[in-house]
């Protein structure tokens, strides 16, 4: 058996409550954490600092790739809407795949230039620059209030749930 080798990506894909309790549930996914990538501040108080919406997947390189993860994301995403996903409007609900290791934007540049629609693709992959861990009540938020509203349809959103998880 081969022991587990956890890696980092940060996916953004509209509002992060959705995204988070669609990734939370994918193979190979670790844990999840809510959070804002990218902005220019260290801290959660303050007006819009350039930030993204983000989820922080740690996975199991062995059993999902980051092309996979980017897949999974494309699942939930117009690939072709900038700063727009679903109701949810504005540069901080860009799509975007982040990461600090230059090998996962790679592979997720090439997971996009292997797509027929590549060309219409405005998801961005960026190196991540800043992070920051959002407010406990954004934690998590669709498991413990499973009827707050959401862009991704629950057919969709929990797509991945394991049978045994739901008894």
């Amino acid at each position: 058996m081969s022991k587990i080798q956890t890696e980092e990506l940060f996916l953004a894909g509209g509002c992060l409550w959705g995204v988070q309790e669609f990734v939370r549930h994918l193979p190979g996914v670790i844990s999840t954490e809510a959070g804002r990538a990218n902005g220019s501040s260290q801290t959660l108080d303050g007006g819009y600092d350039g930030y993204v919406e983000c989820v922080r997947v740690h996975f199991d390189r062995h059993q999902v790739s980051v092309a996979d993860l980017a897949a999974y994301l494309f699942e939930i995403i117009d690939p072709y809407s900038l700063d727009q996903q679903g109701p949810d409007v504005g540069k901080k609900y860009r799509s975007g795949i982040y990461s600090r290791d230059p090998k996962h934007l790679e592979e997720a540049r090439c997971y996009i230039k292997s797509r027929s629609d590549c060309s219409k693709v405005v998801v961005e992959v960026l190196a991540l620059s800043n992070y920051i861990r959002s407010d406990e009540k954004h934690q998590d938020r669709l498991q413990r209030y499973p009827e707050e509203a959401c862009h991704i349809p629950k057919s969709l959103l929990h797509k991945y749930k394991c049978r045994s998880s739901e008894d």
